[in-house]
């Protein structure tokens, strides 16, 4: 079988920084059954290795799990909590890529995903949104991502009964990214 060479107009290889002022790492959670909570977190860093065969790009990412921010405080803080993601012993989250596959237009983005000191494999549709010059002389790139996950799987597991029967929150939770990376000086 022979495999048919990816292209992505406009690709730049290179090694690229995401750009925290112009990302965003989000998430949505369906809540007492009826409703669904939307946060982001504030504080992230990563690097995104763009080869010269796409395939072989990978992706290593770091979220500080303090920085939930739902737009409710007292929320935020019991999500940082050992109820949920545990931050004063699991202050981060962490993915790794594995693997790069062609879905059509789009990819897939395999990798290890830990949270709690769990690490388990998911794979995110990933959307290229193209490359081009910034404003200060540098190149910038962009890209789009959501899975979806089962919180439970790591470890994050606190649910509370509602009167009627259900559940508080949901074990399905959404995560989205919104990723502009920052080609690095000198590629």
């Amino acid at each position: 079988m022979t495999e048919t060479a990816v292209e992505i107009p406009g690709y730049v290889a290179g090694t690229w920084t995401i750009d925290p002022v112009h990302s965003e790492v989000s998430f949505v959670v369906r809540h007492m059954m009826v409703s669904k909570v939307r946060g982001r977190f504030d504080k992230f860093e990563g690097t995104i290795v763009t080869a010269e065969d796409p395939l072989q790009s990978r992706v290593d990412a770091t979220v500080d799990l303090s920085s939930v921010n739902t737009g409710e405080p007292n929320r935020d803080n019991h999500i940082r909590s050992a109820d949920f993601f545990e931050v004063e012993s699991h202050p981060t989250l962490t993915f790794h890529s594995t693997g790069v596959r062609p879905d059509g237009d789009n990819f897939l983005l395999d990798g290890d995903l830990t949270i709690r000191g769990t690490t388990r494999p998911v794979t995110l549709k990933l959307e290229v949104n193209g490359f081009g010059p910034d404003a200060y002389g540098g190149t910038r790139a962009g890209f789009s991502a959501t899975t979806e996950i089962n919180r439970t799987d790591w470890g994050v597991s606190y649910n509370g009964p509602i009167p009627g029967g259900g559940v508080a929150v949901s074990e399905k939770v959404t995560i989205t990214l919104e990723v502009e990376g920052v080609l690095n000086k000198g590629e």
